[in-house]
């Protein structure tokens, strides 16, 4: 099965036929992401390595929410009589729509920045792949980027394994399918994290387009006005986010009713939130697609999330 029927499904034909060159062209297919994780990652150069470590130095860790116990609804009512809605479901598999139980868990506020990866990269003695320094070579020598403003991008180019191997080391994980959704819908399923008031530049990072692949990021810190229900920044644009499940095309259709886990495997991971060069149907927060574990892109990055005890659940 190919990365293409990953995002756009096999049965909502309708849909798919309008929005495939959406798909290739804006989020998840760009030409890096499909060969930068299989490239070996060279060290940087000496001028480089030292904004490499200014970067890193300058991290600074998100707040956590804590996200209460309790049902919300998950995926999409079925429409087909509105195929470009913004309530009309991507693809079919986000349906269908149902209640299903959390535990409390929390959630980070902010995507990870690239400080915080790169000072993870640095503790584990690894170098940034060939593609994000060339990335932070680029803006900051043609763009004059800062180093204290590439601190506070979201993390990107990064494989789902070393975004799994951070939030660990940090005592932390990454979050399931469903308690992404939760904390970026709300317990009644809304449209888009702020609500059902379709996308604009107040309330998330999307629609943009640079001619040499550029991301056009906000600080991870920023993004209040188009907070979740709960208060979790960016969770529509930005960059699109790994979460913790395999990506199972029809497992809304069978999830247990609780605390749902994902697939026990799989071929893809899955990814949720669109990103910076997302058209607004990507943001919304039923919005489901995959990629290979080890595929990097400059619209992928994440964040991190941590169980609660039932004993400190408030």
């Amino acid at each position: 099965m190919s990365a293409r029927s990953v995002v756009s499904g096999t049965t909502s034909i309708p849909r798919c036929i309008g929005l495939v060159i959406l798909v290739l062209a804006s989020v998840w297919c760009i030409p890096q992401f499909a060969r930068a994780a299989r490239a070996p990652s060279p060290p940087p150069s000496a001028e480089l390595a030292k904004h490499l470590a200014s970067i890193a130095k300058l991290t600074a860790s998100s707040p956590t929410i804590h996200i209460p116990e309790g049902p919300f609804l998950l995926g999409s009512v079925r429409v087909d009589d509105d195929p470009y809605g913004m309530g009309t479901q991507f693809d079919d598999t986000e349906l269908p729509q149902h209640r299903v139980w959390m535990d409390a868990y929390e959630i980070d506020r902010d995507e990870i920045s690239l400080g915080e990866y790169l000072s993870y990269l640095f503790a584990h003695k690894l170098h940034p792949s060939k593609d994000l320094q060339h990335l932070i070579w680029h803006v900051i020598t043609v763009h004059s980027v800062t180093d204290d403003t590439l601190a506070q991008w979201p993390a990107l180019y990064v494989t789902w394994k070393e975004a799994d191997s951070l939030c660990r080391s940090m005592g932390k994980r990454l979050p399931t399918e469903a308690e992404w959704e939760k904390a970026a819908r709300g317990p009644d399923g809304n449209r888009f994290p702020w609500g059902d008031t379709l996308p604009d530049s107040s309330l998330a990072m999307f629609g943009q387009h640079h001619v040499h692949e550029i991301p056009i990021l906000a600080p991870v810190s920023s993004g209040d006005a188009g907070k979740s229900y709960y208060g979790v920044h960016h969770m529509a644009g930005n960059v699109a986010e790994w979460v913790n499940d395999w990506f199972g095309f029809d497992y809304y259709a069978y999830m247990p009713e609780r605390n749902p886990p994902g697939p026990t495997s799989g071929r893809y991971k899955s990814l949720r939130g669109g990103s910076w060069k997302s058209n607004p149907i990507m943001l919304r927060t039923a919005t489901r697609s995959g990629a290979p574990a080890d595929q990097r892109s400059a619209t992928v990055g994440f964040r991190c999330a941590k169980s609660v005890a039932p004993s400190t659940a408030r």
